[in-house]
């Protein structure tokens, strides 16, 4: 299967948006410290992050690898068939890329990214660019778009959970 939008991979430089798709970017604080990045970074890198929001994974690794493809399944009825389409795991940084196969109920890509700054905080950032490739997802309108921006919003909340991060919300 062939991706639903030209500019793969284009989610790897900060602020990109192809003319007609939506940005989005949406930046959550972990916690601090090497092992609250290497849990996080571990929990994005393995699907757990995803699982534990309670959503369906079917990946064809057990790990974020580019071409490994993943089906995203929504409260059990819609399907959002993705590819992998960059990782990266360096000493600071670590996380993926997914973009959007046909049957996606959206068109584009979005990655997450955890990273530790100077001073050692960790962060979650999910990047995006979409636009409605569905039916259901356009008639959505602004309902859609919340939807990702409180997913985005939620994967922090989680993972700040699962790497043993900040308490606060």
């Amino acid at each position: 299967m062939s991706f639903t939008y030209d500019d793969v991979g284009a989610t790897r430089e900060q602020g990109a948006c192809p003319p007609g798709f939506r940005p989005m970017h949406v930046r959550t604080r972990l916690g601090e410290g090497e092992p609250v990045f290497r849990r996080a970074a571990e929990a994005v890198l393995t699907w757990e992050m995803h699982r534990e929001m309670g959503v369906g994974i079917d990946a064809s690794a057990e790990r974020a690898a580019p071409g490994v493809d993943v089906t995203v399944t929504l409260a059990g009825m819609i399907k959002a068939p993705c590819r992998v389409v960059w990782t990266l795991e360096e000493h600071r940084r670590a996380g993926w890329a997914y973009g959007t196969l046909p049957g996606h109920p959206e068109s584009g890509e979005e990655a997450f990214v955890v990273d530790r700054t100077g001073d050692g905080t960790v962060w979650l950032t999910v990047t995006a660019f979409s636009r409605p490739a569905k039916w259901y997802a356009k008639a959505g309108g602004p309902a859609a778009r919340a939807f990702q921006h409180a997913y985005a919003r939620r994967c922090g909340t989680v993972l700040r959970r699962l790497s043993g991060g900040d308490e606060e919300d």
